[in-house]
């Protein structure tokens, strides 16, 4: 007995002095490719609707939309961040892979198991025995075995289970941003349809002015069927497109409605046609962007997970040591099951190694390496990704600037185009077919001009989603934090 304990002893030192000595690669945070500097952002000189971020100035925490000053889109967004189900949908997740992680610390510690049973059996009497034929046996066992951790990997598996959680968190503000981002563009689009309702709408009564001055002439002999046919002609279509713009702003509403987490149905946006113009974006310097995007913090612990996993797989190459105690009572007579002399223990140390596998676990690490690299891959993929899209959207708010200033001088000349064309009509010296042909002009620039401001807001908010949304790295939980116990999140309002 004293010998055993002893052994035991011996083993369990040994045990907790080799428990420091992980395998595996240590990890190192890829390179990814940066520049010093936006290329569309020099271009700009740094003027107009955005401009370089100073020490002290970036987005707002969390809140970025309200920026744009837009009471109904703070309201929108507060809804979403509440009621949005492709949030509450990765809030969950981020909730399951909290869980993981304490799953794999359960390992850090033994299990201890109990197994009681009252048992009736009979011997054969075939072999000439004289004990009773039956009897009942009852049993009271406990067994605690433990697997101390030689080789580190569970120290691992928990290390990857929180790298997991983590790129989980950064899943979960990703999704966020990106409803976020797509409430406001469908926001602006769907108030560009109300620019452009307030449009057709004054249109359509200009035409009708036009079409009763017509029909006037016509009744006076200055004008003939012709003209009052084309003036006709022209406010009809005009009509039936200003009908038309209800089917494209029904299907914007939807959309945010959805968004916040509502039933269409129940979901409306009162109509409200104003100018549009976007808020100044502070934009900062590329190598920021590598800690102001919630995809690229997810891709980058995606990384730091599979070259956990790569550890994981190592151990596998090393025995692994079982320490295993079982004690408890054991009777015949339920009167002296629980008494001293009835008790039962065994104790001692186990080992197990593989010796062939056919290049099973050589096989099992190349695959977790190539993964690794992969996820390095998808890394950089994410950082030029990013890189691509705040570029995209700076050189759209630049060109899109010099673009709305050309088609409003456009605008001012149909303007003025129109009003020759309709005193020359007056006058007599020029067919109708002049003051449609003038007419048809200016609505088309300014709808241009409509869209084109659209499209301005849209680039300002993609721009803004692709700087992070004032969102950063450090806002990733911790290994503690994300190791606590969480309670399920609520499922979120309809």
């Amino acid at each position: 007995m004293v010998r055993t304990t002893r052994g035991i002893g011996f083993v369990t030192a040994g045990a907790l002095l080799l428990s420091g000595c992980a395998v595996g690669p240590k990890y190192t945070r890829p390179s990814a490719p940066t520049a010093p500097a936006y290329k569309e952002l020099d271009a700009a000189n740094v003027s107009g609707d955005w401009k370089a971020a100073q020490p002290s100035d970036d987005l707002p925490r969390g809140k970025w939309w309200e920026r744009f000053n837009e009471p109904q889109l703070n309201q929108l967004e507060e809804k979403l961040n509440v009621s949005n189900q492709n949030i509450a949908a990765a809030a969950a997740s981020v909730v399951a892979s909290r869980a993981m992680i304490r799953e794999a610390r359960a390992q850090y510690f033994p299990t201890v198991t109990a197994n009681p049973g009252i048992t009736n059996s009979r011997l054969s009497t075939a072999f000439g025995q004289t004990i009773g034929t039956s009897f009942t046996t009852y049993l009271l066992p406990l067994q605690a075995s433990w697997e101390p951790d030689l080789w580190g990997r569970v120290r691992k598996t928990v290390a990857a289970n929180t790298l997991a959680a983590q790129a989980s968190a950064a899943d979960l503000e990703n999704v966020r941003l990106s409803a976020q981002a797509d409430l406001a563009a469908d926001y602006y689009e769907l108030r560009s349809q109300d620019s452009l309702k307030q449009l057709l709408d004054s249109t359509v009564g200009a035409y009708q002015e036009a079409l009763g001055l017509t029909r006037n002439l016509y009744q006076a002999g200055l004008a003939d069927d012709e003209a009052v046919a084309q003036a006709e002609s022209q406010l009809k279509a005009t009509q039936a497109q200003d009908t038309n713009l209800g089917v494209l702003r029904a299907q914007y509403e939807h959309a945010v409605a959805v968004l916040a987490g509502q039933p269409p149905s129940t979901f409306s946006i009162p109509l409200e046609a104003r100018r549009m113009g976007p808020p100044p974006i502070p934009v900062g310097v590329p190598s920021q962007l590598l800690e102001r995007r919630p995809d690229i913090a997810a891709a980058e612990r995606a990384v730091a997970q599979a070259n956990a996993q790569i550890g994981i797989a190592r151990t596998a190459f090393f025995p692994a040591v079982t320490l295993s105690v079982s004690a408890g009572f054991e009777s015949v007579s339920i009167a002296k099951w629980l008494e001293w002399p009835s008790r039962v223990w065994s104790v001692g140390p186990a080992l197990a190694e593989t010796i062939f596998d056919a290049g099973l676990r050589r096989a099992t690490v190349q695959q977790y390496q190539a993964a690794y690299d992969q996820t390095v891959a998808n890394y950089r993929q994410t950082v030029l990704s990013a890189f691509q899209q705040v570029e995209d959207n700076l050189a759209a708010l630049r060109i899109l600037a010099q673009v709305i200033e050309q088609q409003e001088s456009a605008t001012e000349s149909a303007a003025r185009n129109l009003r020759v064309a309709e005193t020359r009509y007056k006058a007599g010296i020029d067919p109708y077919l002049n003051v449609i042909t003038a007419q048809t002009a200016l609505l088309n620039d300014q709808q241009a001009a409509v869209n084109f401001r659209e499209q301005q807001m849209v680039a300002s908010v993609q721009l803004i989603k692709a700087l992070g949304g004032g969102w950063d790295v450090s806002r990733l939980p911790s290994s503690k934090e994300l190791g606590a116990k969480v309670q399920s999140e609520p499922a979120p309002k309809p």
